[in-house]
């Protein structure tokens, strides 16, 4: 365990924490679509800095977006998934360099606006049966995706209420997010090579942390389809709101 502290940098109680904080925010992903990240990225930013914690976030999500990638694509709304993916990927470099130059108080700042901005969005009236989103909140939930992507590894703050908003079958909603976050991931990790924070070390952390984040994932998945819609729904809006409230939380401590 030496050995593998100081290529990491964490105490083996430091990293059993991470590894306890992964399985539970993948838990939340696998039963809900979203939420890794959101919950993620600010409880790793109270062991390492924030910039890390973005990266370590994109990592993850880069590892376990394969997972049950051919029903993903299966079930997402296409027409409106993959553009915003597209879109998203292409902002998220704009993200990346706003992080790299914004202080880590501000950063912390931002990302606990960022996940309350989400939970207000999502108790927002739905729209009206049969409503079809426009090209602009396509194309701004897209954009928006992929700052913040690159800013906070929260692509989830625009999408989730884009999609949660409108009368979609659960699975399509689900399918939807996960493959826009998919794609996020990949540009975000593009993103920190090119601007230089995506380090040997956290790659190996990701690694690690890898079998937590698969366990908790599946376990959430199989849980999936067991709760009725509106059920399903609510457990979106409370996961927001937790998230929210933990951000408040840390930020005035």
């Amino acid at each position: 365990m030496t050995g593998v502290q100081q290529l990491v940098g964490l105490a083996p109680l430091t990293f059993g924490g991470a590894a306890a904080m992964t399985f539970g925010a993948a838990y939340v992903r696998g039963l809900t679509g979203f939420g890794m990240a959101i919950i993620l990225v600010p409880l790793l930013g109270l062991i390492v800095p924030p910039g890390e914690a973005v990266v370590l976030g994109i990592l993850l999500q880069l590892l376990i977006g394969p997972v049950g990638i051919r029903l993903i694509l299966a079930d997402a709304d296409r027409p409106t998934a993959v553009p915003i993916a597209l879109l998203a990927m292409a902002t998220t470099p704009i993200g990346m360099l706003a992080l790299h130059a914004t202080p880590s108080d501000v950063a912390r700042l931002l990302i606990t606006l960022a996940a309350v901005a989400a939970f207000v969005a999502v108790l927002l009236p739905k729209h009206p049966d049969g409503h079809r989103p426009s090209h602009a909140a396509i194309a701004g939930t897209g954009l928006s995706s992929g700052i913040l992507t690159g800013f906070a590894a929260m692509p989830g703050p625009p999408v989730v209420p884009f999609y949660l908003r409108r009368h979609l079958e659960p699975k399509v909603a689900r399918a939807s997010m996960l493959l826009i976050f998919f794609a996020t991931a990949i540009a975000g990790t593009l993103a920190a090579l090119w601007v230089g924070i995506a380090t040997f070390r956290l790659f190996l952390i990701a690694l690690i942390l890898f079998v937590p984040m698969w366990l908790g994932n599946y376990v959430g998945a199989r849980h999936f389809g067991r709760v009725p819609p509106h059920i399903w729904q609510a457990m979106v809006a409370v996961v927001l709101g937790v998230a929210a409230v933990s951000a408040v939380v840390r930020l005035l401590n």
